[in-house]
């Protein structure tokens, strides 16, 4: 007989980035029904579902609907940062705990947070060494305008400016505007060895469209050359955007193809997950490994669901499935791959590595005590 535990399910299934919702969504759902029908786990999800609409302001109150109108303790959810920080108050007051399960930029450690997908030592930073080397030193920077572009655009200045390069423009668009033609008419005249694009949803839709077109009218975009750079663009957005994603070239801990599937850098067996060929993108893939650790992590401990999460992440399985009981993010593989005929191809993979959220590795930081960064 399985114990029930009630599961938090926060996504947007409508509004400027729902096919990132929803795919993470997918993911979460997956990995519900794979828990429920495996008689090795002792315990039952039981899905309590919120639709936030992408309304920012909608994230708080409906996250702080599942934690007091139901027995979840946990939630798997969230795609933008902005969001993510809304509900970080109401976890606080309702004793709730966040599996986070998409790329971030780094920066934040909060013991109500549990980071699954990449950070910047897993996708920026690799990017960026990839592109100087590749194309040049000379960048261009776009991304919405909230705190994912503007972090990870910090950093790549950061990182530019250590490798002796030069960011020759930088612009901003406010969440699920399509106004870019200022921003491609600036690449156009600057001519940038590549573009580093932190825009998202109909914002990058509309951008890379415009940049297709001048790859037609100008030589200097052909085939090649001024690549786009994402960190969080996958094949979930592939049908929305077509052909205009052609040669785009992203970073993420896991593309359709790869070796390795991201719960703690392994592949993952009959008790974690299910093959990689199940899954559409690693925000799938990332949101059903977030379900099936937590299962992990919850099965044949009864009363375990109500530990405080510092508590549960200090078991033994919790660093055997690649969570820093310290910083709360995950072990990963980085993968850089490229759009091409309409599918990711990897271009180079690293092997598992750890998030390290603040840049510690490199000796630029003190480690950090677990706390929000705002």
């Amino acid at each position: 007989m399985k114990r029930s535990i009630d599961l938090g399910i926060l996504f947007s299934r409508s509004g400027t980035y729902s096919l990132m919702g929803g795919a993470s969504r997918l993911g979460a759902l997956k990995a519900i029904a794979q828990v429920n029908r495996d008689d090795r786990f002792d315990i039952a999800f039981r899905a309590v579902e919120r639709d936030p609409q992408g309304n920012v302001d909608a994230y708080a109150p409906l996250c702080e609907q599942i934690l007091q109108g139901s027995g979840a303790r946990h939630v798997i959810g969230c795609t933008t940062s902005w969001s993510r920080k809304e509900v970080i108050p109401s976890l606080e007051r309702r004793d709730g705990a966040l599996w986070y399960p998409v790329p971030y930029e780094g920066f934040e450690t909060s013991d109500r947070v549990v980071y699954t997908h990449a950070c910047p030592n897993q996708h920026l930073l690799p990017l960026l060494d990839h592109a100087f080397a590749q194309y040049g030193t000379g960048s261009y920077l776009t991304g919405s305008n909230y705190i994912w572009g503007w972090e990870m655009n910090r950093l790549a200045r950061e990182a530019a400016r250590r490798a002796g390069g030069e960011v020759l423009g930088e612009r901003y668009l406010p969440l699920g505007s399509v106004e870019v033609a200022r921003i491609v008419d600036e690449i156009a005249a600057l001519r940038p060895d590549f573009v580093l694009n932190q825009l998202i949803g109909a914002s990058q839709y509309a951008f890379l469209a415009a940049m297709a077109d001048l790859r037609v009218r100008d030589p200097y975009f052909g085939a090649g050359h001024c690549p786009i750079l994402s960190c969080n663009l996958t094949e979930s957005e592939l049908p929305q955007i077509g052909p205009a994603s052609e040669g785009l070239i992203a970073a993420g801990p896991w593309f359709r193809g790869s070796d390795r599937l991201p719960q703690g850098g392994t592949i993952l067996g009959p008790q974690c997950g299910d093959g990689a060929q199940d899954f559409g993108s690693s925000f799938e893939a990332v949101a059903h490994a977030s379900v099936m650790m937590l299962a992990r992590l919850l099965s044949h401990r009864p009363g375990a669901e109500d530990l405080p999460l510092s508590q549960l992440l200090a078991l033994p399985v919790a660093a055997q499935l690649g969570i820093s009981a310290r910083t709360h993010h995950t072990r990963l593989p980085v993968v850089i791959a490229q759009v091409r005929d309409g599918a990711f191809v990897a271009l180079k993979t690293i092997a598992p590595i750890e998030g390290d959220p603040y840049l510690t590795f490199a000796g630029k930081t003190q480690a950090p005590a677990l706390r929000v960064v705002t």
